[in-house]
C-alpha cells in the first residue's frame, strides 16, 4: 500500500496494491495494522454505500459535536472527492483537498474528524463507499454550501444535481458551531 501525503497533513490518500491479470484483480481494501500504522487507529463502526448519477453533488457534510472520520473510495465509476478543514484555529482552516477517486485508480481518501466532506459524480453513475469511525448521528449533522466562495472548490460544473438540504446549506461563516483544532 502506498500512502500519499496531501497539502493538509491530516488528509491522506491510500493507494492499495492491486494484483491483477486477465482474470480480474485482487486488492486488500482494509487491513487494521497497516492503516493504524498510518495514524488511523480508531476502529471503524459503520460502513455506508451510496449510488449517484452523473452530476450529483453530495456535500459538504460533517458531524459535530459527535464527529466522524471517514475512509472513502469509489467502488464503481469516478468522483471528485473533497475534504475541507473547518476546525477553528487550524493553520489549514478553509483549505481543501480534492482528489479523483475511481474504480480504475482504486484510491481511498481519509477525511479526518473536523473536516467537511463532499463529492461530485464524474461518470454516468458511481458507487461510493464510506468506512466511518463513529456512528451516524442525524442531530449532529452540519451542512456547508458546496460553492462557498471563501473555500473556492473547483467542482468542474456549474449546475450540479443537489438535494434540497445541500442547495439551502449556509456558507461556512454562517455555521454557528464548528470543531476546535486539537479537540477532535
Amino acid at each position: 500500500m502506498n500512502i500519499v501525503a496531501t497539502d493538509i497533513p491530516d488528509v491522506l490518500i491510500f493507494e492499495p496494491k492491486v494484483c491483477g491479470d486477465a482474470r480480474g484483480f485482487f486488492l486488500e481494501a482494509y487491513q487494521y495494522q497497516r492503516y493504524a500504522g498510518a495514524g488511523l487507529g480508531r476502529p471503524f463502526v459503520q460502513d455506508n454505500l451510496s449510488r449517484s448519477a452523473r452530476g450529483v453533488l453530495r456535500g459538504l457534510h460533517l458531524q459535530f459535536p459527535n464527529p466522524q472520520g471517514k475512509l472513502v473510495t469509489a467502488l464503481r465509476g469516478r468522483v471528485l472527492d473533497v475534504a475541507v478543514d473547518v476546525r477553528i484555529g487550524s493553520p489549514h482552516f478553509r483549505r481543501h483537498v480534492a482528489v479523483e477517486l475511481s474504480e480504475e485508480n482504486r484510491r481511498q481518501l481519509w477525511i479526518p474528524r473536523g473536516f467537511a466532506h463532499g463529492f461530485v459524480v464524474l461518470s454516468e453513475s458511481a458507487d461510493f463507499f464510506y468506512k466511518c469511525d463513529e456512528f451516524y448521528s442525524p442531530k449532529d449533522e452540519l451542512s456547508i454550501r458546496w460553492n462557498d466562495e471563501t473555500i473556492g472548490i473547483q467542482w468542474g460544473l456549474e449546475r450540479p444535481n443537489l438535494s434540497e438540504k445541500d442547495a439551502q446549506a449556509p456558507v461556512l461563516s454562517n455555521v454557528r458551531e464548528l470543531p476546535i483544532y486539537g479537540e477532535v
